[in-house]
């Protein structure tokens, strides 16, 4: 469910539909557990579908329930102004490898001698 669908919707029609989600869940994860579940990415699917209708009931609730805003029209590019500079990607650096800080056992030291001879 797209989260417009939700806005559109009534508290108590996002109640019902929380609660719809809810049994849908349990069923999932009973399929789960005895290996029936083919379409393991429903699972992931209705958690977020929860947790947004949640979020959007909380909203209505509280009367903090955002505008849509009207998407802002790129600036356009004039003759005498520069491309905006893109950064370069941050590569990763390699560590040195951390030294082992235990003491080495005198036994195995001894052994490994002797193999060599």
């Amino acid at each position: 469910m797209k989260a417009s669908d939700a806005r559109a919707m009534t508290v108590d029609q996002l109640d019902d539909e929380v609660l719809k989600l809810k049994k849908e869940q349990f069923n999932l994860r009973f399929q789960r557990a005895t290996g029936q579940l083919e379409n393991t990415s429903r699972v992931r699917v209705v958690r977020r579908d929860i947790a947004r209708i949640l979020t959007i009931a909380r909203q209505k609730r509280a009367g903090d329930e955002p505008k849509l805003a009207a998407a802002k029209p790129k600036q356009a590019q004039t003759e005498g102004s520069k491309p905006a500079r893109v950064k370069p990607k941050a590569t990763a650096k390699r560590r040195a490898p951390v030294k082992s800080r235990s003491k080495p056992n005198p036994k195995s030291r001894a052994k490994a001698k002797k193999s060599k001879k």
